[in-house]
């Protein structure tokens, strides 16, 4: 049994838990007359404090001490509700939830969990207090996009636990359980992407709409931003398009980065250098255009699809088996080249494969980290001077060359990083 001060820190805390949100449920009902509210201020601080006693009193009897206090409590407040109710007052039933959970964690502070108890006091404070930006968010919820949160938690929630965590295969290149947390990992970051643009919205303009689609995908965000300017010839003659997809390719770099900091974190220093590089000349290149660019008349026609569907996630983990297979392969048969070739090939189509793959193949030890900084590089190399290929033939002409400058620029700081990199890394 704790002795008295230790009591005594654990009560305060469990009043203070029932304070706090007894501030916020007091603070929703303050225009209502006294008797007119279920539960108060005062009445959450004593049913904190409650909660607290109860698990003291437990401590010094049984468990059947907390169960009786809160079926009592409960029954308190519900008949409090219910005469409530009978006035004709409906005032939902939020309050007697939170009562009860206000009730749990005086009791969690009481046994000693001071730290998770005060936490989680926090957090459902906090949620008590969004209800209308909650509401307003499943106002304004499509049914693809609840889908899409759906998804995504089935394949991070319910499929990644269960796959097995070893190799398979040749080479023993294939881990389902690795496989399928990067295609949890990119598709959780494209889905970002998608809500980042429906948050800011496609109506502030081009150059959001660039950096929150590259996190989405760098290269359909080019070739959106290329169909609108070849149907519009007041796009086409802006150099706003072209800002809006070097943009993108500036967000691609540090989206980069993420991933490898998630798998290979020591691949950071070596790939902060050219990476970083290119980011902050992506971002002056793009800012010089969009100084000398006016706004659309159009922007509609920027508004994203949805990123996130289980059908890409499914092709995305076929691209990375099949990448991670050749990786090894090329591994196993030409040294080094075969992955620098590999990379720069990968890269034209997709650099999120290319990078998971030799992020995985540094933390298994197959190869060195200089080696895969290279590949990493050189697949972003590949990725970004592809793209002015692919606006020219989607029939944007224009833009692909107010794009060419500032993406060679880029490269050549990327060029630069590598330089640097290797000098401080041998010296």
């Amino acid at each position: 049994m704790p002795d008295t001060t230790v009591l005594l820190e654990r009560l305060a805390v469990a009043l203070a838990i029932g304070l706090l949100i007894g501030l916020e449920r007091g603070w929703k009902t303050r225009e209502l007359l006294e008797g007119q509210r279920v539960a108060g201020v005062r009445t959450f601080g004593v049913i904190g404090l409650l909660g607290g006693l109860s698990a003291v009193l437990t401590l010094l009897t049984n468990a059947l001490t907390l169960g009786a206090a809160l079926l009592g409590m409960t029954a308190l407040l519900g008949l409090n509700h219910w005469y409530t109710l009978h006035r004709g007052e409906d005032i939902g039933s939020t309050t007697i939830i939170a009562a009860q959970a206000t009730f749990a964690l005086g009791a969690l502070a009481g046994f000693g969990e001071l730290t998770v108890a005060a936490s989680a006091a926090v957090v459902l404070t906090l949620l008590l207090g969004v209800k209308t930006q909650l509401h307003g968010i499943v106002a304004r919820l499509e049914e693809r996009e609840l889908m899409a949160v759906l998804q995504l938690l089935i394949i991070s929630v319910v499929l990644l636990p269960v796959l097995p965590d070893q190799g398979y295969g040749p080479y023993g290149a294939l881990n389902p359980y690795r496989i399928w947390w990067m295609v949890v990992l990119i598709a959780g970051l494209s889905f970002l992407g998608y809500i980042a643009i429906k948050t800011v919205g496609a109506r502030r303009g081009v150059l959001l709409t660039g950096f929150m689609g590259g996190l989405a995908s760098s290269t359909v965000t080019a070739i959106n931003l290329a169909r609108l300017a070849r149907n519009s010839k007041e796009a086409a003659a802006s150099p706003l398009l072209a800002a809006g997809a070097v943009g993108a390719v500036a967000t691609m770099f540090p989206r980069v980065l993420v991933i490898v900091a998630v798998v290979a974190p020591e691949l950071l220093p070596a790939l902060a250098w050219p990476l970083g590089l290119a980011t902050v000349t992506a971002l002056a290149a793009t800012a010089w255009r969009w100084r000398h660019g006016e706004a659309l008349s159009e922007p509609g026609a920027l508004q994203p699809r949805n990123p996130f569907e289980l059908r890409m996630a499914l092709q995305f983990a076929a691209l990375l088996t099949f990448v991670m297979l050749l990786a090894r392969a090329l591994k196993a048969w030409a040294g080094d080249t075969g992955l620098y070739v590999l990379a720069g090939i990968s890269g034209l189509t997709d650099v999120d494969a290319i990078t998971l793959s030799l992020a995985a193949m540094v933390g298994d030890q197959e190869t060195t980290a200089s080696v895969a900084t290279l590949g990493i590089v050189l697949a972003a190399v590949a990725n970004t001077l592809v793209k002015p290929i692919l606006v020219t033939v989607v029939g944007a002409r224009r833009m692909a060359l107010h794009m060419l400058w500032p993406l060679l620029l880029s490269m050549a700081a990327a060029g630069v990083g590598v330089y640097l990199s290797r000098m401080m890394a041998a010296g």
